[in-house]
């Protein structure tokens, strides 16, 4: 096994978006790089991000659906953090240029009204701790070249996070089955694709239970007021300047992506 210093990846990975320039694939570098290392790495650049002034707002889960572990070629989920200089408010222009390969992908994001600690916690935790949930587009970027991940590359970059966009109009999920809300997704108004949220884990809920239990198992406890990614509910698509990007998600409502 290749022999990663972490200090060095991490850096590398950082100075990506400074100079435009992705790299290799981890995996092919680093023969043997293990899911400990690659999150390792993450969190080395979290701690960096934070030191320059950002913030953690929650966290997002990564190929939960079997449309995303499909097209990337990975067969169990991830998380990322989501931090406060990734948010985008709806229906303004988003700069394509802040983002090397980015790919948008709807999803429901839960907030949340009290901290999970946990170990062992359930899905009636996630419940009784959301406050409401919202529509949400995530836009998904890859420091890789060309989209070439493994698992451990993409929890190395920040499980391909790049920025969201969150829907305004909050929504109680109590009495709600999340698994059952449908999803349209459209680029410049023609549909791409549909989804539901059994696609993700069986439901929403379930990656929610098993990002809490994975970060705890980690030590990091999820906070009141946390964001939850909960994963796509379709397969990502490409995204361009010019472009407008919408999710409909039944219950929940509409919320739109622009692109510039």
């Amino acid at each position: 096994m290749s022999s990663v210093d972490i200090d060095s990846v991490a850096g590398q990975m950082l100075a990506a978006y400074r100079t435009g320039k992705t790299l290799p694939p981890l995996t092919s570098t680093y023969t043997g790089l293990t899911v400990d290392q690659a999150y390792a790495i993450q969190q080395r650049q979290a701690i960096s991000r934070m030191s320059a002034g950002a913030g953690i707002v929650g966290f997002k889960i990564g190929l939960t659906s079997a449309a995303m572990q499909q097209q990337f070629g990975v067969d169990q989920p991830d998380y990322g953090h989501l931090f406060t200089d990734m948010i985008y408010a709806a229906d303004s222009p988003i700069p394509t240029r802040a983002f090397l390969q980015p790919r948008a992908e709807p999803e429901i994001a839960l907030v949340l009204a009290r901290a999970l600690p946990g170990p062992g916690l359930s899905v009636a935790d996630i419940l009784n701790a959301s406050a409401y949930a919202l529509p949400a587009i995530e836009i998904i970027d890859s420091r890789i070249t060309d989209w070439r991940i493994g698992l451990e590359d993409t929890i190395a970059d920040n499980a391909s996070s790049g920025g969201l966009v969150l829907g305004g109009a909050p929504t109680a999920i109590a009495g709600r089955d999340l698994s059952l809300l449908g999803c349209v997704f459209r680029r410049n108004g023609r549909i791409q694709h549909t989804g539901a949220g059994a696609e993700v884990m069986g439901s929403p809920l379930h990656a929610a239970t098993w990002l809490a239990n994975t970060l705890t198992a980690r030590g990091v406890e999820l906070a009141a007021g946390h964001i939850i990614l909960t994963g796509s509910l379709t397969a990502a698509v490409p995204v361009q300047p010019g472009d407008s990007i919408t999710a409909t998600l039944d219950q929940l409502g509409t919320i739109t992506a622009l692109f510039d």
